[in-house]
């Protein structure tokens, strides 16, 4: 059974300024304050989980501890159908050292040259975790198509080249408030909410 949020703060275990504005916008609506894991000075643990359930705990697992507050931690990625899911649980580790997802947009095209499935997925685990060692966990998806080349400036991280089922716009062309409602994040938020932040309210 999941546990009811009834914090005024929670931390966001993360240091992607994107996906902190990302899940801050989400949580808007239950008057929730956020602080995310870089303001708060905490280290971010090394991933050393296989999926992105692991991850998600372990990052809020961590962050809980070291700041005495609930923390909700996102590990998310693409997966590539013609790359065997890869990038996987590794796709932020593409992007190098400086996060350059330039970088791991154009190995995701070179890997898939001559490919003529480009079906992809978001996949999003979302791990709200207590100081107490208490966690719930939620996994959200998004199927899509990988595109070339990369189109918008709205996004981050792979957004520029995945466009979801139904959609002809990438993910960084579309506007945030859309993409809030189909992402994966969303899907595993919705989740969340339900569970979690149901009986909370402005």
């Amino acid at each position: 059974m999941a546990r009811r949020f009834d914090q005024n703060k929670l931390v966001i275990a993360s240091h992607n300024a994107g996906k902190v504005r990302e899940i801050d916008a989400l949580l808007e609506p239950f008057n929730v304050e956020v602080v995310s894991a870089s303001t708060l000075g905490l280290d971010e643990p090394e991933e050393t989980g296989e999926t992105f359930v692991d991850n998600a705990l372990l990052k809020a697992h961590a962050a809980a501890k070291a700041s005495g507050l609930p923390a909700l931690a996102d590990d998310s990625g693409l997966s590539v159908w013609a790359l065997s899911g890869a990038p996987g649980i590794y796709s932020a580790r593409w992007a190098g050292p400086d996060k350059d997802f330039n970088i791991a947009m154009n190995k995701v095209e070179e890997l898939m040259r001559g490919a003529e499935d480009r079906t992809a997925a978001f996949i999003c685990a979302l791990a709200l975790a207590w100081p107490d060692g208490h966690a719930d966990v939620f996994e959200g998806s998004v199927s899509g198509e990988i595109t070339w080349p990369p189109r918008g400036e709205k996004g981050f991280g792979y957004d520029p080249i995945f466009v979801a089922e139904g959609e002809t716009q990438t993910f960084a062309e579309i506007e945030p408030a859309r993409k809030h409602v189909m992402s994966h994040r969303a899907d595993a938020f919705n989740q969340l909410v339900a569970a979690c932040f149901a009986t909370q309210g402005p």
